[in-house]
C-alpha cells in the first residue's frame, strides 16, 4: 500500500507552520507522530494535497506543570508523558491512561497533541481530558486560543479547530489534593482501541463526596461527563451502594452507538462495567 502524492513541507518554524496552513488550509494535514495518518494515507482514507511536518520545530516538546495544570508540548511523545515522574505525581490518572495507548512501539513516536487533534472517541487521551476538564492552545497567523475540552471534540474525528490553527499545547489539571481516581477500559485485545472505557475522580469530606468527575468514552462520537451520575454521587458516602447506582446512571443517561464491534445494548453494559470498576478503584473498594 502506498499514499497518494502529496507535497511535503517541513517547517523549522512554529510561523513557518502557521504560514502554511495559512496558506493551504483544508488542503494541508499536520504530521505530528504520524501512528494515525500515515495508515490512513497507505490506506487512502486520507487524501491531502500538502503534508506539514511539524517535527523539525522546536519548543513543542517539553512537559511542564503550570498554575495548577501539566503543560504538554504537541510534540511530547507518549513514552516520555508515560515515563514522567512530574505527571505520574500530579496527574496519575492521565499516567495510568497513556500506559494503555497502543503497543510500546505507537507510544515512541505517537505524539500528546496528535493523539488529541485526531480525536478518535475511543482514544485514551480524549477521555481523560473532557473527564478532568484539560484544555487545548491553538494557534494560527491570526493569534492564539484556549478550548476547552468540553467544547473541543465536536463530533467523530472532529474538532474544534480552523483549518489554518495548529494545536500547539494541552493543559491537564493536576489531580486535586486529596483526590482519588481510578482508570478502566475494556478492549478486545492488548493494544486495541477501548470498546468503552471511563476516567473517574472522587473527592471527600466529612465521609461524603464533595465532588466527582466521570468521563466516558466508547458509547458516542466524543467522550463525555455522566453529569446526572456525577450529581447522584455528590453528598452520597460513595460506597457500594452509590457507586452501582452511579454507574447505572452513568450508562443509562449518554449516548451510545452500535457498530460492527457491538450492539448499542453490548455497549452500554461495557459502559457500566467500567464506569463501576473505576469507581470501585477511586473508593477503594475491593468488593
Amino acid at each position: 500500500m502506498k499514499p497518494p502524492p502529496f507535497a511535503y513541507a517541513a517547517p523549522g518554524t512554529r510561523a513557518e507552520a502557521l504560514a502554511l496552513l495559512a496558506r493551504h488550509g483544508y488542503d494541508a494535514k499536520v504530521l505530528a507522530g504520524g501512528q494515525s495518518l500515515v495508515p490512513a494515507l497507505n490506506f487512502r482514507l486520507a487524501r491531502p494535497p500538502v503534508l506539514v511536518d511539524i517535527n523539525g520545530i522546536p519548543g513543542l516538546d517539553a512537559i511542564a506543570e503550570r498554575d495548577g495544570e501539566l503543560s504538554f508540548g504537541a510534540l511530547v511523545r507518549h513514552t516520555d508523558a508515560e515515563r514522567s515522574a512530574l505527571v505520574a505525581r500530579r496527574c496519575p490518572p492521565l499516567a495510568k491512561a497513556i500506559g494503555h495507548i497502543g503497543h510500546r512501539t505507537i507510544r515512541n513516536r505517537g505524539t500528546i497533541g496528535g493523539s488529541i487533534a485526531h480525536a478518535d472517541p475511543a482514544a485514551e487521551l480524549p477521555l481523560v481530558m473532557v473527564a478532568l476538564g484539560g484544555r487545548v492552545n491553538a494557534a494560527s497567523v491570526r493569534g492564539e486560543r484556549w478550548i476547552a475540552a468540553s467544547d473541543f471534540f465536536t463530533g467523530y474525528l472532529a474538532t474544534a479547530l480552523e483549518p489554518d490553527e495548529l494545536l500547539v499545547e494541552a493543559r491537564f489539571p493536576v489531580l486535586a489534593s486529596g483526590a482519588t481516581w481510578g482508570f478502566q477500559e475494556y478492549s478486545r485485545r492488548s493494544g486495541d482501541f477501548a470498546l468503552a472505557a471511563a476516567c473517574v475522580t472522587l473527592s471527600r469530606a466529612g465521609g461524603k463526596v464533595t465532588a466527582c468527575s466521570i468521563g466516558v468514552a466508547g458509547g458516542g462520537p466524543v467522550p463525555v461527563r455522566a453529569s446526572a451520575a456525577e450529581r447522584a454521587l455528590i453528598g452520597t458516602d460513595g460506597g457500594s451502594g452509590a457507586c452501582l447506582a452511579a454507574a447505572s446512571s452513568a450508562a443509562s443517561g449518554i449516548e451510545i452507538d452500535g457498530d460492527i464491534h457491538g450492539s448499542a445494548a453490548y455497549r452500554r453494559s461495557l459502559v457500566e462495567t467500567v464506569v463501576r470498576r473505576a469507581l470501585w478503584t477511586a473508593a477503594g473498594l475491593t468488593s
